[in-house]
């Protein structure tokens, strides 16, 4: 018996949650007496995971798997669960793992719960906590199944330390051509920036910022705090910024520890998909605003007064700290 934990990596290094959600495992892994096993794939830094309480890798290098592919990860993982006698599988909530989970699931012909915050409250019967009504409420949902896969939310678990010896052995999947289908030739990603699912900050502003041409002061705070950028929708709809920084319901869902928001009035569709977020930080002119009935922190005033002024502090206070 084991617990098999998909480690989701980006030009072969380990995005933030795979740390995450090899945490979770170890965990579920010592609540069931048994160890935790990191599938790993095209990854180059296998032994980090070490540290967050994995004593073995199956490592997978195979060109086939350069471009992630649902079908393709998903029979991977199949194959590990089953020649290492798989329980529990574990992976992240992020949008790809949100897409391959449930083919695994119907593969292994497993239960399948996303969006789960906490470890195991019980293994016998086997109960997790997650959110449900777009994260206005949580669910205590039993998995009867025999074989389980679980998906860890962002940022809700945490990461911890577990340094285990850790053994790194090849695991050669057989990969049908079939599962393919359609693929990709070119996919363009921006570099060297913090990204939606990944920050641990995300700065997100709306329509208050009046036109794109204003959007630098907005870059000019996530850099200072090492943040990702977003917008709301109709930022988006508009052409103010690409399609691909809309968060909330109806785009990116956002589970960062920080996430402010600039000149948003705070839409439910909005306040559904950044609700995740353990603080919300709201500026914005219109004391009547939605956002500030569901911000922990609140600025009433104007964007491009208070911003610059946010701005010139951090910087001071970096200064001084270092």
């Amino acid at each position: 018996m084991s617990v098999i934990v998909y480690t989701e990596s980006e030009n072969g290094t380990f995005k933030k949650n795979a740390f995450e959600v090899a945490s979770f495992a170890a965990k579920v892994a010592e609540n069931l007496g048994t160890t935790a096993i990191a599938v790993s794939i095209n990854t180059t830094e296998n032994n980090t995971l070490g540290n967050y309480g994995i004593t073995k890798i199956l490592d997978v290098q195979d060109e086939k798997l350069k471009t992630f592919n649902a079908k393709a990860y998903a029979a991977v993982l199949a194959q590990a669960a089953k020649s290492n006698d798989a329980k529990v599988i574990v992976v992240s909530s992020s949008a790809d793992t949100k897409y391959m989970a449930p083919l695994l699931a119907a593969e292994l012909k497993a239960g399948y719960v996303p969006n789960v915050v906490a470890a195991p409250e019980s293994t016998n019967p086997f109960v997790v906590k997650r959110t449900a009504f777009s994260n206005k409420g949580f669910a205590h949902t039993e998995i009867n199944t025999d074989l389980k896969v679980i998906g860890v939310s962002n940022n809700a678990y945490g990461i911890h330390e577990n340094k285990k010896d850790v053994a790194v052995a090849q695991f050669a999947a057989e990969i049908s051509d079939g599962l393919f289908g359609t693929q990709s030739k070119d996919i363009d990603k921006v570099v060297g920036k913090a990204t939606i699912a990944d920050a641990d900050i995300v700065v997100s502003a709306g329509r208050g910022l009046k036109g794109p041409e204003n959007w630098g002061m907005i870059e000019e705070l996530a850099e200072v705090l090492g943040a990702a950028t977003a917008c709301s929708k109709p930022v988006s709809d508009l052409g103010w910024r690409p399609h691909g920084e809309h968060v909330g319901q109806t785009g990116k869902p956002v589970a960062s520890n920080l996430y402010i928001a600039i000149g948003i009035s705070g839409a439910i569709q909005h306040l559904a998909g950044v609700s995740a977020s353990k603080t919300k930080v709201v500026i914005n002119n219109d004391p009547e605003a939605p956002f500030f009935k569901a911000a922990d922190y609140g600025i009433v005033g104007d964007a491009f007064e208070v911003v610059p002024e946010l701005i010139e502090k951090l910087k001071v206070f970096k200064a001084q700290n270092g």
